[in-house]
């Protein structure tokens, strides 16, 4: 016997090397083999040595992989197979048959849901959204009242309540359908009812949602003119919807109730001030509502006072500047609540720094825009005074920070008009008119010399309007006065220079703006169209903010020197000279200026015969022509 035939390996078909990584495909296919009969191949020998084995060729297998992907994978997606082995499982994705189900039944539901989608607002789906949001407030009541000692009875409605809110933001988008409906479905009382509720959250919730829905822009975007129309009177509906149900008292209330010390708090009572925003700015008449039926203004005046500064700060001066801003009424009752000492109080601190950052720079600019708007009302001026402002104001413009610009600006409010002139003299005892001129000239200080810009315009539009208030307020004869002379008189007369060289620079303004004006005249007379009054009064002002407001300053400035001083008129002449310019090229602008004066009304008999009465405007225009050309005292001017 041959024992190494007998232990000899079969001649077996050679092994196939199983990947790593199986496909299905790959297991299905050596599933199959091994099952499979053995089949004569047409390509084995004819002798007897191949029988018995079985020989696959490429052709074969490509086709077995069709029939096995037609069946395997229908439709050819391989995450959904079409055998899975007993437990339910395939050597797929990892699903089973119960979550194929699940996500079949989501792919099947495609657009459902989409109702809540901004863009696909309809009216039946916002009257279900104000349905679910009322049903949520009265079950939260309900559970609330039966349950006021245990929290965890109405916790989840409360939950819902909170939902049921949030879920109102997207009317904002469809003011058109939903403000109507919002009014008309009391979905307004209820939603200001909350305002009143005793979770603060749900409070701060209502007034987010009522900032984004008074909103100017709401529903403004991609918009033609007829639509945004329609979007404003739909604004219109929701505010008097609102204003119906007291919401400036109650929002006003939950100022004091809220704790800024807590995130959530502070952003309750930013989204409060921007909704009083929001409805100022839609009907600015209601500011008057706004100061006399609720304590806004005390709150306003505390919150600027405090010590760091924050949006919130910054966002309570910007709303007292449009609560004083044209409104009489809400100015008397600032100066009736200490307001101009708090204004004063607050500006102190930019005396000797300027503003951390932007936002605190336009903070400052707001409390003193807020005092300017104040300054226009006597009362306030002679609180002012009493509050010793003018001096304040001097010290700060002598540091030469940020804050001068603006400290310029307040005395030039505080002193003009008639009612101006104890502010006047305040300014001349507080050393006013060093700084004053300075600051004309553009001169500063050594640590300044190389970088700080020359005065801006607006600066020197702002003093030359206290130079004019001045010479119009203080008293002739007077020390105040002698010292203010005084000042054009010394360093060669260079104040006069000075506004020389202001005036020219504004009558240059001006003829570039007459010239265009001509132009436009002479294009509608050649159009056979008549000139009509209103077009000259438009004109009148271009000319204004184009020069001649400040030509007509400085002149009626440089009247009162000439007409004072001698040494000031020769110096006067002999300038305009070198300019080819006469005094008849300021008596001329003066007259103009007369001729365009508004007549204040006629005094009453016992001021008219007392000769402590200051005299008009126009009084004094026509006395300052007269002295500088007499020929004009028989013409009535």
């Amino acid at each position: 016997m041959d024992i190494d035939k007998l232990f000899k390996v079969p001649n077996l078909p050679p092994k196939r090397k199983l990947p790593d990584n199986p496909s299905p495909d790959f297991l299905k296919k050596m599933r199959m083999e091994k099952e499979a009969p053995p089949v004569p191949s047409s390509s084995s020998p004819s002798n007897g040595s191949a029988k018995g084995k079985r020989s696959v060729t490429m052709e074969e297998v490509t086709d077995e992989d069709e029939d096995m992907d037609r069946e395997f994978a229908p439709g050819g997606d391989a995450d959904y197979f079409a055998e899975e082995d007993d437990e339910g499982r395939f050597f797929g994705g990892g699903l089973t048959s119960e979550q194929k189900e699940i996500l079949n039944i989501f792919d099947n539901a495609g657009g459902e849901g989409n109702q809540d989608d901004p863009d696909a607002l309809s009216i039946t789906s916002i009257r279900r959204m104000l349905l679910r949001f009322e049903r949520a407030v009265n079950k939260n009541q309900d559970q609330r009242s039966k349950y006021p000692n245990d929290p965890t009875k109405f916790i989840d409605s409360e939950a819902d309540l909170d939902s049921a809110i949030k879920a109102l933001l997207p009317l904002a988008q469809a003011p058109v359908l939903a403000y109507p409906e919002l009014v008309r479905s009391g979905t307004v009382t209820l939603l200001i009812g909350l305002l009143s509720h005793e979770n603060a959250d749900i409070v701060i919730d209502v007034v987010e949602v009522i900032h984004e829905l008074t909103d100017e822009d709401v529903g403004n975007e991609d918009e033609d003119e007829d639509e945004e129309r329609t979007a404003e009177e739909a604004l219109k509906i929701l505010i008097e919807g609102l204003l119906e149900n007291s919401i400036l008292e109650l929002l006003v209330d939950n100022l004091t109730r809220l704790n800024e010390a807590e995130e959530s708090d502070r952003q309750g009572v930013f989204h409060i001030l921007g909704i009083f925003e929001n409805i100022l700015g839609f009907n600015p008449q209601l500011s008057t509502q706004l100061v006399s039926k609720t304590s806004i203004l005390p709150w306003l005046l505390n919150r600027i006072q405090s010590k760091t500064h924050d949006e919130n700060r910054g966002y309570a001066a910007e709303l007292l500047s449009i609560l004083l801003q044209n409104n009489q009424a809400n100015r008397l009752e600032l100066g009736k609540k200490d307001g101009v000492e708090t204004f004063l109080k607050v500006l102190s601190q930019y005396r000797r720094r300027d503003p951390v950052d932007a936002d605190e720079t336009e903070f400052m600019e707001n409390v003193f825009d807020s005092l300017c708007s104040a300054l226009s009302e006597t009362p306030i001026k002679t609180l002012f005074l009493a509050a010793e402002g003018p001096d304040l104001m001097v010290l700060i413009m002598k540091e030469k920070l940020q804050s001068r610009s603006r400290a310029i600006k307040t005395l030039d409010y505080a002193m003009s008009g008639t009612s101006g002139t104890p502010s006047c003299e305040a300014f001349v005892e507080a050393l006013g008119l060093k700084t004053l001129f300075s600051a004309l000239m553009g001169k500063t200080s050594k640590k300044q010399k190389s970088t700080a810009p020359p005065p801006a315009s607006e600066d020197t539009s702002h003093i030359l309007g206290i130079l004019s208030s001045l010479f119009s307020n203080i008293p002739s004869e007077s020390p105040a006065r002698i010292r203010l002379l005084a000042k054009f008189v010394e360093g060669n007369y260079e104040k006069v220079d000075k506004l020389l060289e202001i005036r020219d620079n504004a009558s240059t303004r001006l003829k570039l703006v007459d010239s265009e004006i001509a132009v436009e005249k002479q294009a509608l007379l050649s159009d056979g169209e008549e000139i009509t009054s209103e077009e000259e009064d438009t004109w009148y002002l271009r000319r204004l903010e184009s020069g001649l407001f400040t030509l007509q300053t400085v002149d009626y400035i440089l009247a009162w020197v000439a007409m004072e001083d001698d040494g000031i008129r020769a110096h006067l002449l002999q300038m305009l000279d070198r300019k080819s310019l006469t005094m008849q090229d300021i008596i001329q602008t003066l007259r103009m200026f007369y001729d365009n004066v508004d007549d204040e009304p006629e005094p009453p008999p016992t001021a008219r015969a007392s000769e402590d009465r200051a005299p008009s405007q126009k009084e004094i225009l026509a006395a300052l022509i007269a002295a500088l050309d007499p020929s004009t005292l028989n013409d009535g001017v």
